[in-house]
């Protein structure tokens, strides 16, 4: 009897020797955050530099993209069939300004992965179950001679997704398609 209650204890604990994984953004910790930092943004009176106070400069972000001209020509007009009036007057006047525009593309993410479940039906590959919660957020910042001209924002508040895989003959279920690709 004694033995039955070991090994239940220790099947219990496996659970926590399940895979995990994490994304956190360095320094916003909610997408709350990084949406009121961007709305904070005034086209036309911030500079670029203010951005280091907001924690939006390259070094506070590293997942920053800057942007040349050509590189928001291609984001904004990116073969469409829009033409300027259609467009925002910050995106003109920052496409009209030519090399002195510049952008600042963020993309900013908290993902926490964790698969959960049965250890022993995960590792021999019977059922595996992944959640994947957080949020992503994206912003667009365009200035032009270190002035913002435009800025906008958009993502995911909440990223809640459950990943279900069931392979009903366990590690034998890969051994098909191998068999057939090597013959």
């Amino acid at each position: 009897m004694g033995w039955l209650l070991g090994v239940t204890l220790g099947l219990e604990g496996c659970a926590s020797w399940l895979p995990q994984a994490s994304t956190d953004p360095v320094y916003f910790t909610t997408f709350e955050q990084a949406r009121r930092a961007i709305e904070s943004i005034q086209p036309g009176r911030t500079r670029v530099q203010d951005l280091k106070d907001l924690h939006l400069d390259t070094v506070q972000q590293p997942n920053t993209v800057v942007m040349s001209y050509a590189d928001i020509l291609r984001r904004v007009m990116g073969g469409s069939v829009l033409a300027k009036h259609d467009l925002a007057p910050g995106i003109v006047h920052c496409i009209e300004a030519h090399d002195a525009c510049r952008g600042l593309e963020y993309s900013i993410t908290s993902i926490h992965k964790d698969r959960v479940g049965s250890f022993w039906l995960d590792f021999i590959n019977f059922k595996r179950e992944t959640v994947t919660s957080g949020w992503r957020f994206n912003a667009l910042v365009l200035s032009v001679d270190g002035v913002v001209v435009y800025r906008s924002w958009g993502g995911q508040p909440e990223v809640n997704q459950v990943d279900r895989q069931r392979n009903p003959l366990g590690p034998l279920q890969e051994i098909g398609p191998a068999i057939v690709t090597n013959h």
